[in-house]
């Protein structure tokens, strides 16, 4: 294909030409048949989507949204859950089913062979047969559906169940690579003021104003410094590849997270009331929806081993013919001379079992006690959930502000001892004990920063089911 019509003017154009030729042949392509405009604009989309993922290394950037809108539509456990409430959707379609009048057609052919006998030593014979079946009354049967339409409610709340944990689990190991994130970043402004130090030192120290173990002490330190960057760089990589395993991510991808600006209205913001949030938590959670419906299956369990003392009436009808050869009469006529017909009435009434339908009933009522104290436990569970988070929320919330109100003095105390150490007022050792204050404020901030931010966060979702 020829592209003349694009003029290169230089080898700086030339080298532009090449990088994008492709996207220029195809543009081309669009305007000289512009019936391939659909798949040509798809590929060059792709296309501009790889150029931008080379200027960014690779790196894909996610917001908390967008992990867990993957999560949810990728997750394998979420997947695996989904396939059982269709499954007990199947099972309940197939009780329902159950109701309706069963029908068959069988068929069968003989033939015999007498070989000592007069005449007739070969006979052949058939018979059709067409019988229905249908149950009038069965006490468990139409138990058995209601129970199994629970059953299905119930499947689908499991399913919302996973759901909140991989959200909960993601929530997490967002947060912590938040916490890297920020972390880092402090890490690597000590390395820059470390490096500027010990520059400075050095200068005093070719003046012969601070001793030659004074600098050691600041090469050191910065040596530190970038060791702990270094470190903390390694703990984001690991815990990126902790969110990338959530959102089972495989292969060479390389993902980033979006960091939100969280001021400090944020992290004070108003908690709610513990009882308010627990009451509202009781109407969200699906495991206490759950455990609800599990005592009403329970009970269901009881009425359908109450109905082992019920009689069962069913209807049965059938229509069938049989032939044989040889025979002096001819298919047709033995056809017409055996059809023969049948309509019948069953019941079948429990009297003597063995206890077995009173074991049934007693055990399936030992359930319904068993259910009332799972479900017990699991408001219990929920309460204590609630009130750790409200409590985590509130301490990390005072403990910001009184690491912030550190980290200001701290930071003034730093830049008065780093001014006084450049005029020689000050020791290494006074510079290096306000610095490891100052590292260390500036860590304690930003750990009770996304505390703070995790449990309201979480807080919220156990109200409303889903992240503000």
């Amino acid at each position: 294909m020829s592209c003349s019509f694009f003029y290169v003017n230089n080898q700086a154009d030339g080298m532009i030409f090449e990088k994008y030729k492709g996207l220029l042949i195809l543009f081309y392509m669009f305007i000289r048949n512009i019936r391939l405009s659909l798949p040509i604009l798809l590929v060059l989309f792709c296309y501009g989507n790889c150029l931008h993922a080379q200027d960014d290394n690779d790196t894909i950037y996610w917001t908390l949204d967008d992990c867990i809108e993957y999560a949810l539509e990728n997750n394998i456990s979420i997947s695996q859950s989904k396939l059982s409430y269709k499954q007990s959707l199947l099972q309940t379609e197939q009780s329902e089913a159950a109701w309706q009048p069963s029908l068959s057609f069988g068929t069968s052919y003989n033939y015999g062979f007498t070989p000592f006998a007069e005449t007739n030593k070969n006979n052949f014979s058939g018979s059709y047969n067409l019988n229905a079946n249908w149950t009038v009354f069965n006490g468990r049967r139409s138990k058995t559906i209601e129970q199994n339409k629970l059953s299905d409610t119930i499947s689908l709340l499991n399913v919302e169940n996973v759901e909140n944990n991989v959200i909960e689990s993601i929530m997490m190991q967002y947060m912590t690579v938040l916490y890297d994130q920020e972390s880092m970043t402090t890490f690597a402004d000590n390395v820059n003021v470390s490096k500027l130090q010990m520059e400075r030192a050095k200068v005093m120290l070719d003046v012969g104003s601070i001793a030659k173990s004074d600098y050691a002490s600041l090469a050191s330190q910065y040596s530190n410094d970038r060791y702990s960057y270094l470190a903390a760089k390694n703990s984001m990589q690991q815990d990126l590849l902790q969110l990338k395993q959530l959102l089972e991510l495989f292969g060479d991808i390389n993902i980033g997270v979006v960091s939100p600006e969280y001021s400090e209205s944020d992290v004070f913001a108003a908690l709610p009331d513990k009882k308010i949030a627990f009451e509202k938590a009781l109407e969200n959670r699906p495991e206490i929806k759950m455990g609800k419906m599990y005592i009403d299956r329970a009970n269901q369990s009881v009425e359908i081993a109450k109905a082992g003392y019920l009689p069962n009436i069913s209807l049965s009808a059938g229509t069938g013919i049989s032939h044989n050869l040889p025979n002096e009469m001819n298919f047709g006529e033995q056809v017409y001379r055996r059809w023969s017909n049948s309509i019948g009435v069953n019941l079948s009434i429990p009297i003597l079992d063995n206890k077995q339908n009173k074991t049934n009933v007693e055990n399936a009522k030992i359930n319904v006690e068993s259910q009332k104290l799972e479900l017990i436990d699991k408001v219990k569970t929920l309460y204590m959930t609630i009130e750790t988070l409200w409590l985590n929320a509130r301490n990390s919330q005072e403990q910001y502000f009184a690491a912030s109100e550190q980290l200001n003095a701290v930071q003034t105390s730093f830049d008065l001892v780093s001014e006084q150490f450049n005029l020689g007022m000050k020791n290494t050792t006074d510079l290096l004990t306000e610095k490891n204050k100052l590292i260390s404020a500036q860590q304690d901030l930003i750990v009770a920063k996304y505390k703070a931010m995790y449990n309201i966060k979480i807080l919220d979702f156990y109200q409303y089911g889903y992240i503000k």
